[in-house]
């Protein structure tokens, strides 16, 4: 069985987990946000984008 969930999704989950367990204030949380949008229309998108996708497939590529 295969399971998918979207980067965003676990990403929100992460910074929640922290925000409420590990101490991450929410100000830190939002500064991070904001900085996602800045990269996401920056030049270095794409090599961000590549990355991710390149690491998912390595992750997914893992058999057990």
């Amino acid at each position: 069985m295969a399971l998918s969930i979207s980067a965003v999704v676990l990403l929100a989950i992460i910074v929640f987990l922290l925000v409420r367990k590990s101490g991450l204030k929410t100000g830190h949380a939002v500064v991070c946000v904001l900085l996602g949008f800045y990269l996401a229309s920056s030049s270095i998108a794409p090599t961000i984008n590549e990355l991710t996708t390149n690491v998912a497939g390595m992750i997914g590529g893992i058999k057990f």
